[in-house]
């Protein structure tokens, strides 16, 4: 539809309290939860051996998701995942609705199974077939939103080449929740009918069956109806209005048009050679630089994410913990007491449990300033007071750039 969706929806993914990752658009999601519906009123109507109609499964997916679901939707999950059902146009199907006959035609589904999944001889969805397509059709819409994360970086200047087997996380200028629609895929069509439907069919079928009178009513009505027809095309012809400027620009990389106007500008009479910055060399380093560091961002695993956000606190961290122990005054505190200590003081809530293993990271980075010592039952961490601060944190801010480029 033209209107344009509320802002839950366009901004879904920058509401979300996860943490980043290949996360799926709110309309592909609402879809997903479409197909969950579809798939468990489906299974309780081939266990019972029922046959599967749209009516039924409209009804159901309405009742548990409180949402409009047309044939469009089945359409869209026919598209993203087309070995799920099997579509047919079926009639004389046993119906308990004044509103259909039985000698309508129906569509309906059947979904798709194999020879493990039968018992008794009769088709079967159990609950593990049923968690099995569930993720199938998540994998198939992560896939589809690849590829438009695929185009957008190529559209990037420079173009970033990043394997689709180790993406881990979306572009950070790559916006989710603007990933179009799923074109539905088309869905089978009742045989159609021999109808009359104009007046030059109408009088075809029934000449020599009409009164002269009304033969030639229908006769002017048919030469009226093809001179308008004719008349048509030539109205269809004037010229489309010209698109607007922003309009047929949208989607364009910004990088890309500063360089066309500079090209532009610089061929134009009158203005001779573009100046160019004598830094100008440096920018193709730059921006190669950015996207080597771009692809490391969108590779990372989860567990170098955690390791590389505990290394950033860690000059802070090692400001927090010389002033612990000056304050204490003791050259060795217990691990209990020092977590208590640091949580207290540190300016972001932590559990003891989180900045126990910041206290480990620092003791593994530097072991010649912190060092943890297991004494029998208990844990202590010592630290060298008489080293100067400046040093410490210079080689932990460059131990963070280090795993932030890796």
């Amino acid at each position: 539809s033209s209107e344009k969706p509320p802002a839950y929806q366009r901004f879904h993914t920058l509401a979300q309290d996860v943490p980043p990752g290949l996360t799926l658009p709110y309309k592909f999601k609402v879809l997903a939860e479409m197909f969950r519906s579809v798939d468990t009123i489906t299974g309780m109507l081939v266990n019972r051996a029922e046959t599967v109609t749209f009516a039924k499964v409209k009804q159901g997916v309405q009742d548990m998701m409180r949402r409009q679901f047309e044939e469009r939707h089945v359409g869209q999950i026919k598209a993203v995942f087309p070995s799920s059902y099997t579509l047919r146009q079926e009639k004389n199907i046993p119906t308990f609705s004044d509103g259909v006959k039985k000698s309508d035609y129906q569509l309906t589904l059947e979904p798709v199974l194999g020879e493990e999944d039968k018992v008794d001889g009769r088709p079967h969805l159990s609950a593990l077939r049923l968690l099995e397509r569930r993720k199938e059709f998540h994998r198939n819409l992560v896939n589809i939103v690849k590829q438009h994360h695929k185009a957008f970086l190529a559209a990037l200047s420079p173009p970033l080449v990043v394997p689709e087997e180790k993406l881990t996380r979306w572009h950070p200028r790559f916006n989710v929740d603007e990933v179009p629609d799923i074109v539905p895929a088309e869905l089978p069509q009742p045989p159609r009918e021999d109808r009359l439907s104009t007046a030059q069919e109408v009088l075809s079928a029934a000449r020599g069956m009409l009164s002269p009178k009304m033969e030639k009513a229908l006769a002017n009505l048919a030469i009226r109806t093809a001179e308008a027809g004719a008349g048509e095309p030539a109205l269809s012809k004037a010229p489309p209005s010209p698109a607007s400027t922003a309009s047929a620009l949208k989607g364009v990389s910004p990088a890309l048009l500063e360089r066309v106007s500079h090209s532009l500008l610089a061929g134009m009479p009158g203005r001779g050679p573009a100046r160019v910055s004598p830094h100008f060399p440096l920018l193709p380093k730059i921006r190669a630089k950015e996207a080597q560091k771009l692809q490391a961002l969108l590779t990372r695993e989860r567990g170098q994410e955690e390791r590389l956000a505990m290394l950033e606190r860690l000059p802070a961290m090692a400001r927090v913990l010389r002033n612990v122990f000056v304050a204490e005054k003791k050259p060795a505190l217990t691990m209990e007491v020092a977590c208590a200590r640091m949580a207290d003081s540190y300016d972001a809530q932590m559990s003891l449990g989180e900045m126990e293993k910041h206290l480990r990271l620092l003791a593994e980075l530097l072991p010649d300033w912190v060092g943890i010592h297991a004494i029998r039952t208990d844990t202590y961490i010592k630290l060298d007071k008489g080293k100067d601060l400046g040093p410490i944190t210079e080689r932990l801010t460059k131990a963070a750039k280090e795993a932030e480029a890796l």
